[in-house]
C-alpha cells in the first residue's frame, strides 16, 4: 500500500517560468482558473514559496494578493491555504479560531491533537513572531475548565518517549478507577495520562484497558465526559491509534449530513496533502466502504472541486 502524501515536488521545476504562467493566467479580462489550480496542486509547498519569490522579483507584485483579487469563495480559501507555509497555516487557523466571534474549539482540537511535539513548538514560536502574543495565554483566555487544562498540557509538547512497561498497568488501573469504576469522573487522571504518554505507550494502555474493563477507552470517554473536553480526549485517543484514520473520519463527517464543513475539508486537504493523504485515503476506504474521491466529487463543485480532487490524487473505488 502506498503511503505518504499525494503532492510531491515537481521535477524539473522552474520558479520563473511558473510565475510567468500564473501571471498570464491572471492578466487581462477573465482568469484562467484551470491553469492556476493545475499548476499549484502539482507543486510542493516549498516550491510554491520559491514561486511566490520569483513572482515578486519578475512583476513587483505579491502573488497571494493577486490570487485573492482574481479568485473568490471557497476556491480562493483553498488556493491561499496552499500558498501558505505549513506552520504559518496552522498559526493562521488557530488565530482565527481564537480571535473570531466565539472560539472555534474544533480547530483547536484538530491541530493540538494531531501535530507532533516539534510542530507544536514551532507553531508556538511562529505565533509569537507573527502576532506578538503568547499562544498559551490566548488559548487559556478563551477556554475554561478541564478543556483548558488539557490544552495547556498539550501545549507543553513534552510527551514521554517510547513505552514505559512499568507504567502500562498502573495507567490502565488509574484510568479504570477514574471513570468506569467510580460514580462521577476524575477528569484530571484522563488529562495527565492521555496528555503526557507517548502514542505507543497509550496503544498498550488501551489494549490492557479493554481486557480489564471490557470497553474500548473511546466508549468510556463518550460516557464519562461531555462537550469540548470529550471531543479533545477522543481526538487524542484516535491520533494515538492512527493519525490518518483520525483525519479520514474527520473528512467523512465534514461531508456528512446537511451542508459541508468546508473549513475543515479545506484545512485537512491542504495540511495533509504532502504528509499522509495516501494513508488517509486508504483508511477512508476501509472505514466507510467508499472512496474519499467519490465523497468530494459528490459534495463539492466547480474549480473548488477540481482542486480538491487533484489534492486527493486518485479514486480508490
Amino acid at each position: 500500500m502506498a503511503t505518504g502524501g499525494t503532492v510531491k515536488p515537481s521535477s524539473p521545476f522552474d520558479a520563473s517560468s511558473d510565475a510567468e504562467v500564473l501571471f498570464k493566467a491572471m492578466k487581462g479580462l477573465g482568469t484562467d482558473e484551470d491553469t492556476i489550480l493545475q499548476l499549484l496542486t502539482s507543486r510542493s509547498n516549498g516550491q510554491r514559496q520559491q514561486l511566490k519569490a520569483a513572482y515578486k522579483t519578475l512583476y513587483g507584485k505579491d502573488l497571494v494578493d493577486n490570487l485573492k483579487s482574481e479568485l473568490g469563495g471557497k476556491f480562493e480559501t483553498l488556493i491561499v491555504g496552499l500558498m501558505t507555509p505549513p506552520i504559518a497555516y496552522d498559526v493562521t487557523e488557530l488565530r482565527n479560531a481564537i480571535k473570531g466571534a466565539g472560539t472555534d474549539e474544533k480547530v483547536l482540537v484538530e491541530i493540538m491533537a494531531s501535530r507532533t511535539a516539534q510542530q507544536v513548538k514551532e507553531i508556538i514560536r511562529a505565533y509569537k513572531e507573527e502576532h506578538g502574543d503568547d499562544l498559551e495565554e490566548d488559548i487559556t483566555g478563551d477556554t475554561s475548565g478541564h478543556f483548558k487544562r488539557m490544552m495547556v498540557v498539550l501545549l507543553q509538547a513534552s510527551r514521554q518517549q517510547g513505552v514505559d512497561e512499568g507504567k502500562v498497568e498502573s495507567d490502565t488501573q488509574e484510568l479504570f478507577a477514574a471513570g468506569e469504576k467510580k460514580f462521577g469522573t476524575d477528569e484530571e487522571k484522563f488529562i495527565t495520562i492521555l496528555g503526557n504518554r507517548s502514542a505507543a505507550h497509550l496503544r498498550r494502555v488501551f489494549e490492557e484497558y479493554m481486557k480489564l474493563s471490557g470497553y474500548e477507552i473511546e466508549e468510556t470517554i463518550q460516557r464519562e465526559t461531555s462537550g469540548s473536553l470529550k471531543d479533545l480526549l477522543l481526538a487524542v485517543v484516535k491520533c494515538s491509534r492512527s493519525v490518518p484514520a483520525y483525519f479520514a473520519e474527520s473528512l467523512y463527517y465534514s461531508m456528512q449530513g446537511a451542508g459541508t464543513d468546508d473549513n475543515m475539508l479545506i484545512r485537512i486537504m491542504v495540511s495533509r496533502s504532502e504528509v499522509d493523504m495516501l494513508d488517509i485515503r486508504a483508511n477512508f476506504r476501509r472505514l466507510f466502504a467508499k472512496s474519499l474521491h467519490s465523497s468530494i466529487q459528490h459534495d463539492t463543485s466547480g474549480d473548488y472541486r477540481k482542486a480538491l480532487l487533484l489534492l486527493c490524487g486518485g479514486d480508490d473505488a
